[in-house]
């Protein structure tokens, strides 16, 4: 069975909804505590939402120097899929294995509410289980879920075909081309403010447009 890690820091909410989106689409979630230096044999990787180290300094700064960011980073640059969902896009971004930054939503107001999302790649280890094109609803709820880069790294984005899901009907956080999700140049790492892990079952969420995330990293693993 593949086996996914699923990080906890200090601050983390949704590790154990993650670790249940895991099992859900058929995985084995294994809990990773910040301060491990071994990620445990695992095949993929999942950097949770929440408030590390409760947002200090700035939304994922801390975060990024725990002992078991050393080895995720190094685990993605080895080719592991990663994927990181809200705090998880922000410490993604921090620890340098996605571009650009998170920064406080443009109204100044949490935001909480489902999103409809349009998926732009789905040649990604966690995409590829939806259609081009096709629209999906997740739950977003961040303070700090502005996506903002240089114009010259949102150019690459965009002609790259880097941007993974798009927002739409509203922009709720005043992200850049309505960035909702983004991906690295191989399409292994994926990070996205919305909550996929949130949306895996009819009966706790507004679908389960959030499984196919899940389900697509283990068959990558598996391929």
């Amino acid at each position: 069975m593949t086996r996914v890690g699923v990080v906890t820091f200090p601050g983390t909410l949704d590790d154990t909804d993650a670790a249940r989106a895991v099992r859900h689409a058929g995985g084995e979630p294994v809990s990773l505590w910040h301060k491990d230096a071994d990620l445990r044999g695992v095949d993929a990787v999942v950097v949770p939402g929440g408030f590390s180290y409760g947002d200090y300094l700035r939304a994922g700064a801390i975060a990024r120097f725990a002992p078991v960011m050393d080895e995720v980073v190094g685990a993605a640059h080895r080719g592991m899929p990663v994927l990181g969902i809200c705090n998880g896009f922000q410490i993604l971004c921090e620890a340098g294995l996605l571009p650009g930054a998170l920064l406080r939503n443009a109204g100044l107001h949490f935001v909480c509410r489902d999103q409809r999302l349009r998926v732009e790649r789905t040649d990604t280890a966690w995409t590829a289980g939806y259609t081009a094109g096709q629209e999906i609803v997740i739950p977003v709820k961040n303070m700090d879920g502005r996506y903002a880069a240089a114009k010259s790294t949102v150019d690459e984005l965009e002609g790259e075909g880097r941007v993974v899901f798009r927002y739409l009907d509203v922009n709720p956080n005043g992200s850049l081309g309505e960035i909702a999700g983004i991906s690295s140049a191989d399409g292994r790492i994926v990070g996205l403010m919305p909550h996929p892990e949130h949306a895996i079952d009819p009966l706790t969420g507004p679908g389960a447009d959030g499984l196919a995330m899940f389900s697509s990293a283990l068959k990558a693993v598996a391929a």
